[in-house]
């Protein structure tokens, strides 16, 4: 195998995620000459085979309810079928599209898109194993690790992507099945949940932990099981997977209820949504010193440096919350420290939760059950959708908004939103926490009529015992 030399570069990252690609392009406007190592697509997980061709699965399973809802809005269609297959390729054309706007992005900033493999090799060095098999080592003063994670296996459910899937093999089926098995019912779980039952399978969904969606409000999680299980899916929580046995025509599964009762069930598929691993191994971290913790993650300061001088990590590798969002703000941080630019550091207290599922889920700061924990004063504001005229004329009224007012300073101390477009409205109480408003200055901020946004306004008034429309 050949091996050469190359130098010419202030920053080499290895891997284009949504925290290597945006780190790359803002190293370039600061001045930064940049190297981005990637072995496969450009824009990594979140832009191939995970956020990006999701949201495209769920667009179109929305659209599916809709159109089984239709009468009502005067669409009147007999024998419609809905096919899982154009939705698949849909979602395929954009994830591809996406994946050349990065490459357009790397063009246009003059970023070299180094095509491999890519280890430390030795201070300031990083070896790049294309897929000939030569090598090619490139210098640089500053290296990013950005490797991303990848799904999580349970030592009784090994992932093959035939019969057992992960989020990747979910994501390239053309037909649903008449039956899914989901182990897992964090946000992934409920994504595919919402997108197969949309598309006519059978879902059963198991989650070890005492609710759905455990990441969020209890009252939430509440809800969405209460959703879910009106539209027909069978919800298990406090419950335990115990088997998967694999045959020629399904998977024959096994798991214990929250009573103890052990259940048997022969399903056509199982998704195992149970979490995700750092891609950590094999990377020269252990030669070249780099400090990870006992699960993998790459151990890291407000700056995202590591131990070892002139290394740096960011996204899924270095821990906290594993959310492109997440990353792509580690990236930016990381990159102007390291030009001298740096002006602060990532709030890790506001990051927001998204899951986008029918009806949305978003969150940011503290649930209720935490902020009474942290032993705050507080009052809680709940807004039901009923009570916002754009919701009701659009026929979206499920779900609520829910505000924890801190009553010492009247702060944001957390929001919750679950029905239409909570996704999006999430960010004005994340602006909201970033500038340390009141609740009171975003119900004076004045919103449009009618739009959901009203709902914002009025979830803070319910928190001060004040609401206009309930």
């Amino acid at each position: 195998m050949a091996s050469k030399t190359e130098s010419g570069f202030d920053l080499i990252i290895v891997g284009s995620g949504p925290g290597g690609y945006v780190a790359a392009i803002r190293a370039s406007q600061l001045g930064l000459r940049v190297a981005c190592v990637e072995t496969e697509a450009l824009g990594g997980v979140c832009l191939n085979i995970g956020c990006i061709p999701t949201k495209a699965l769920l667009t179109s399973a929305l659209l599916v309810n809709e159109v089984r809802d239709g009468e009502r809005h005067g669409i009147v269609a007999k024998d419609v079928t809905f096919d899982l297959g154009p939705a698949q390729k849909r979602s395929r054309g954009v994830a591809d599209q996406m994946r050349k706007g990065v490459g357009h992005l790397f063009k246009k900033n003059g970023i070299t898109h180094v095509e491999g493999f890519g280890r430390l090799k030795g201070p300031g060095k990083v070896e790049v194993e294309g897929s000939d098999g030569n090598k090619t080592v490139y210098e640089a003063s500053h290296i990013i690790i950005a490797t991303g994670s990848r799904p999580r296996d349970l030592p009784t459910l090994t992932i093959d992507e035939d019969r057992i899937w992960s989020s990747t093999g979910a994501l390239m089926q053309e037909k649903a099945p008449a039956s899914l098995f989901i182990v897992g019912a964090g946000a992934i779980g409920m994504e595919f949940a919402d997108v197969y039952h949309s598309y006519g399978s059978q879902v059963t969904i198991v989650e070890a932990l005492d609710r759905i969606l455990p990441l969020e409000d209890a009252e939430v999680s509440k809800f969405m099981e209460r959703t879910y299980s009106k539209r027909g899916m069978e919800i298990h929580t406090g419950a335990r997977f115990q088997e998967a046995k694999v045959g020629q025509g399904g998977v024959q599964v096994t798991f214990t209820d929250k009573k103890g009762e052990s259940h048997t069930r022969d399903v056509d598929y199982v998704l195992s949504a149970v979490g995700r691993v750092p891609n950590s191994g094999d990377l020269g971290l252990d030669t070249a010193g780099v400090t990870v913790d006992e699960r993998g993650f790459v151990v890291v300061d407000e700056l995202m440096r590591t131990n070892v001088p002139g290394v740096y990590a960011v996204g899924d590798v270095a821990g906290r919350q594993l959310l492109a969002h997440k990353a792509s703000h580690e990236g930016i941080t990381c990159v102007e420290h390291i030009a001298g630019q740096g002006h602060g550091t990532v709030d890790y207290s506001n990051v927001p939760n998204c899951t986008y599922c029918h009806p949305e889920v978003a969150s940011v700061g503290l649930t209720e059950e935490q902020a009474r924990e942290q032993g705050h004063d507080i009052e809680v504001g709940k807004f039901p959708w009923v009570g916002v005229g754009r919701a009701v004329a659009a026929g979206h009224t499920e779900g609520f908004i829910k505000v924890i007012r801190g009553t010492r300073y009247s702060e944001i101390l957390g929001a919750h939103i679950v029905g239409p477009h909570a996704t999006e409205l999430i960010a004005e109480f994340v602006v909201g926490r970033h500038l340390e408003s009141t609740v009171e200055e975003l119900e004076k901020a004045m919103h449009p009529h009618p739009t959901l946004s009203e709902g914002v306004s009025e979830a803070a008034l319910t928190s001060l015992g004040r609401p206009i429309h309930i």
